[in-house]
């Protein structure tokens, strides 16, 4: 599809586009498949969650990678880091971990000319563009919530004075499954704050063989910047720019809404099952992925189809289930496929 298209674009954002913006999702359109070939020299397979990913990296989201060891999840937050020309850092979360070693600290600095001693803040790992909060789970609440200033408001306070981070900034968080030993749930409100909550799975046989025969070898990868901080800033800008129809904002508030067990219109298996929904920003990242998604598709327009999609990845993390929904075996994905099958969708706007 072309994104210079007239007839296209003369409808797209908020009906008149400038050339410049146009321009951009010709840039984010080319840019888009050449950071796919440039991760598929490392990675294999995991199609659904590198899209995630670089949705929420599109949309200036943080997001949660889930998996037990092994899959790779530490790799494709490096490799698409490598594949972007921005500053990177790592902070390997263990239990010792202190709020100080993320975010710096003040020290005593001496000047040996005169003598005199004056407090200076030596910036933590945080001041980057892209963190990759490693294990994110293996470290206590105390430490992991050091990330929530920055997450939400791109600033960090220390002894009362707040530094600003540079844009943009992005945390890419990996966790183990909490039920494995030495691990600490991430509180309720840091979860919030991360737009997506992607699980990654087993690769099938063929990709699995694929990946021994590739890491057992002596090929080594060498990637290709693609894009710069500012190209990610001004694609954020543009793809907020899409349009969405009310009938499927309201859909996606309406799906959200009916997570909450408190709420009028929440179904009885919520009422059963669920202690605490999905708050606003679910819906807010419903609609701003579902922009990016349209927009990778070569759509300017955000459906029903795309608000399902990402529904897994924006709900599970904030669906919080009771003793009931746990002596039944049931997890927060199957409250999100039932939601799906439960909520009317609006009779125009369902496909893509």
């Amino acid at each position: 599809m072309n994104l210079n298209a007239d007839t296209t674009s003369a409808s797209l954002l908020n009906g008149a586009p400038a050339e410049s913006e146009v321009a951009i999702l010709d840039k984010l359109k080319d840019a888009h498949e050449k950071i796919l070939r440039e991760i598929r020299k490392e990675i294999i397979g995991q199609d659904s969650v590198v899209e995630q990913v670089l949705t929420s990296l599109l949309v200036g989201g943080h997001s949660i990678i889930t998996g037990v060891p092994g899959l790779a999840k530490t790799l494709l937050i490096k490799t698409i880091a490598s594949v972007t020309d921005l500053n990177f850092k790592r902070i390997q979360f263990t239990p010792d971990l202190m709020p100080a070693d993320i975010t710096g600290t003040d020290i005593i600095e001496e000047d040996h000319t005169t003598g005199h001693r004056t407090l200076v803040f030596v910036k933590g790992p945080i001041f980057t563009n892209i963190l990759l909060a490693d294990e994110i789970n293996r470290t206590p609440p105390k430490t992991q919530s050091a990330l929530l200033e920055a997450m939400q408001e791109y600033s960090v306070t220390v002894q009362g004075t707040t530094y600003q981070l540079g844009r943009p900034f992005f945390v890419l968080a990996t966790q183990n499954p909490i039920e494995l030993e030495g691990t600490y749930p991430l509180p309720e409100a840091q979860q919030d704050r991360f737009m997506f909550n992607i699980v990654i799975e087993y690769l099938s046989e063929d990709e699995e063989i694929a990946v021994v025969n590739s890491t057992t070898g002596n090929r080594q990868a060498q990637f290709e910047p693609v894009v710069t901080g500012r190209d990610i800033l001004d694609f954020q800008r543009v793809i907020r720019q899409i349009p969405v129809a009310e009938s499927v904002v309201r859909y996606a508030v309406n799906l959200a809404r009916a997570s909450r067990p408190s709420d009028k219109s929440a179904p009885d298996f919520v009422r059963s099952w669920v202690n605490y929904g999905a708050s606003l920003r679910a819906s807010q990242f419903l609609i701003l992925g579902s922009k990016a998604r349209a927009v990778l598709q070569g759509r300017y327009n955000v459906s029903v189809d795309d608000i399902r999609h990402l529904a897994f990845p924006v709900l599970r993390h904030r669906i919080l289930t009771n003793f009931h929904a746990e002596s039944e075996q049931v997890d927060s994905n199957k409250i999100v496929q039932k939601l799906i099958e439960a909520v009317p969708a609006p009779k125009s706007g369902i496909h893509g």
